[in-house]
């Protein structure tokens, strides 16, 4: 924007327009409503759970018995979005509960639409939390060498994508970042005609210190090693366009950033790049937890950082949040 010809003070005075509440509202450029959010929800296997996260306040492990309450808050809220995370009671060593017809997850989806059937669920599609090593595919070893085994592992992601489809998922989040998955999932999913499920891509991942959180709700963390070999150095940008684009030439229908409140100038790069694309953006549990734990310290007001942050993240480009706050901001969006 150019300024040059937009006058000087005193005739020109940006104050007058910050002057009263109803003006400020009036010319605001970024509003957030519930319509932007998205809720995650972590499903535990089993019964009568109800485990709050002590890293994660107002949020915790539920089985499909508890979830009624929690999706009834929800839709009161006008939220229109959840995305799932399965913790299963056993774990193997290449996520086979991830596709059973019976998981936690495919439980869950069909109780949901029990109880909001036009609630939006999404279901993020992944090995961590069901593999006994904790890494996002198969591990293939060669005596003290590992890494995860790419191909092997799109199989597994596009049968979860199938089972998920199949009891009545809205929309499919593969969060592994291996190469190929979206080819492998849009497949899957067409030849088992479900070709109009969209896929929401994780394609812009970073290995973030700011999943800590998660790791704990969802149980899975990595047994050993990590994640660089497979998400993003949170030191490049360019490369996030790279697979942004291979994601979008696969079949991807959506994009994601994650996490978000650090890297806005990648949701803003991705949404210049592909700017007819719906992009999506996850404020993930770490950047929740850093700013409720210092509410909790009386450093700074938690509900009022965290609306000026999901604002933030929507002014850089993102359409639509995941993230952890909802339930707490909501009401002062009403």
């Amino acid at each position: 924007m150019s300024v040059t010809n937009l006058g000087q003070y005193p005739d020109v005075r940006l104050r007058r327009l910050r002057r009263t509440p109803a003006l400020r509202k009036l010319i605001r450029q970024t509003l957030l409503t519930p319509n932007d959010l998205v809720s995650p929800l972590f499903i535990k296997e089993g019964r009568n759970i109800k485990t709050p996260i002590s890293s994660m306040p107002s949020h915790f492990q539920l089985s499909i018995d508890q979830l009624k309450d929690e999706i009834k808050t929800l839709t009161s809220l006008n939220i229109l979005g959840v995305i799932l995370f399965g913790i299963p009671e056993k774990k193997d060593s290449v996520a086979s509960g991830s596709y059973a017809p019976n998981s936690v997850i495919c439980d869950a989806i069909k109780t949901i639409k029990d109880i909001a059937p036009d609630l939006l669920v999404i279901t993020d599609l992944c090995c961590c939390e069901y593999t006994d090593h904790g890494h996002c595919g198969v591990i293939h070893q060669k005596g003290n060498v590992w890494e995860v085994d790419n191909d092997p592992t799109l199989e597994i992601l596009a049968r979860q994508a199938v089972a998920h489809a199949e009891v009545g998922a809205d929309l499919v989040a593969p969060s592994g970042m291996m190469d190929g998955q979206i080819q492998a999932i849009r497949k899957g999913l067409d030849q088992s005609n479900f070709s109009d499920i969209p896929i929401l891509s994780y394609a812009v991942k970073y290995c973030s210190t700011f999943y800590g959180p998660f790791r704990e709700a969802a149980e899975g963390a990595p047994k050993f090693g990590d994640r660089k070999t497979y998400q993003i150095d949170p030191a490049n940008a360019d490369e996030a366009l790279r697979e942004a684009a291979l994601d979008l030439k696969e079949g991807a229908d959506l994009l994601m950033v994650k996490p978000a409140q650090t890297y806005l100038d990648i949701i803003y790069r991705i949404k210049q790049a592909f700017p007819g694309v719906p992009l999506g953006a996850y404020h993930v549990s770490g950047e929740f937890s850093a700013i409720m734990a210092a509410g909790e310290k009386g450093w700074l007001d938690p509900i009022a950082t965290g609306l000026e942050v999901l604002t933030s993240i929507k002014r850089s480009g993102a359409d639509f949040i995941i993230n952890y706050f909802n339930k707490l901001i909501v009401p002062k969006l009403i």
